[in-house]
């Protein structure tokens, strides 16, 4: 016989005497990551201390974060290690590019470029939860329909956000990595990663939710100073260089950043002079001296701003 459950739903049928696991000779732990990031973890583990002693495990992950790497040394005595060769390619079809932004900037600019009516639908990823909140939260008060999907989201909360997603009704959705592993969504034409990923085949996965099936598709990446060495190891990975975007409000300037090309100056002769009102049609000034024309910079000093 094979059994097939959730963690949750396992227990409460052994607690209830319906389910016994004593003669259970292989135990099989899919997508152990996800079980940690949608808060399993714990029913996992119960689930694991009620299991025979004699028994073989297979324990599969996607990503090795510590927690799982703990979970599968307590449980995996002398494992062998079967590893897949990550993913390293892009599709021709998705058109990449990088935008060099403060991270305190990284909404405003998202608000940017969202303004183009013709992103009809948009995968927003960020590296938390709580930031994938903020976003989706922040997006809303400017009058962009939204909605935020992650671990801490219920079930049934997050099949509605994706159901409303799929159905148009929301225009951005907003999602960690493994929240949105498996989403299938047609004619996706813009994925945002709004923070990157710190694994650079995640990468490669984020923007594979676009351009499928020879379809077209866009991939907008925002990269704050702090974020150059994951851009670093996603063009080593992907062997490609993403062409930089200047043209936009929020261009970050700082050492080893591309500089937004040059504003033409005006010259002393061009500025205009200020020409105070004439108390009657008799009465005249000396028109006053040129202004002194401010310094146009680019991009702007930002405060840490910890999602």
């Amino acid at each position: 016989d094979i059994l097939v459950a959730t963690p949750g739903r396992l227990l409460d049928l052994m607690d209830q005497r319906f389910v016994h696991l004593q003669h259970i000779k292989f135990f099989v732990l899919d997508e152990a990551d996800r079980m940690l990031d949608m808060g399993f973890i714990h029913d996992v583990k119960k689930v694991i201390a009620r299991l025979p002693q004699k028994r073989q495990t297979l324990f599969f992950s996607a990503t090795m974060p510590p927690e799982i790497a703990k979970l599968a040394a307590s449980i995996l005595p002398n494992p062998v290690t079967v590893q897949v060769t990550p993913v390293s390619s892009t599709v021709n079809t998705i058109q990449q590019s990088v935008y060099f932004v403060a991270k305190s900037d990284k909404r405003k600019l998202l608000h940017h470029l969202l303004e183009d009516r013709s992103i009809n639908s948009a995968l927003v990823f960020t590296r938390t939860k709580h930031g994938a909140d903020k976003v989706a939260k922040d997006l809303n008060r400017s009058g962009i329909r939204a909605e935020a999907i992650h671990g801490n989201k219920s079930q049934s909360s997050r099949q509605l956000a994706l159901s409303n997603f799929k159905g148009r009704k929301t225009r951005v959705l907003v999602a960690t990595d493994i929240a949105a592993r498996g989403i299938d969504i047609d004619e996706l034409s813009h994925v945002f990663n709004f923070e990157l990923p710190n694994v650079p085949e995640t990468y490669v996965h984020r923007i594979g939710r676009t351009g499928r099936a020879g379809a077209s598709g866009i991939s907008i990446s925002f990269c704050d100073e702090e974020e150059k060495e994951y851009l670093h190891d996603i063009q080593k990975l992907i062997g490609k260089v993403l062409p930089v975007v200047t043209d936009h409000p929020h261009v970050l300037v700082r050492d080893g950043m591309p500089k937004p090309p040059a504003q033409p100056r005006t010259s002393p002769t061009e500025r205009k002079r200020f020409q105070p009102k004439r108390q009657s049609q008799f009465s005249s000034r000396r028109p006053s001296s040129p202004n002194k024309g401010s310094a146009l910079r680019w991009g702007s000093k930002s405060r840490e701003n910890n999602y």
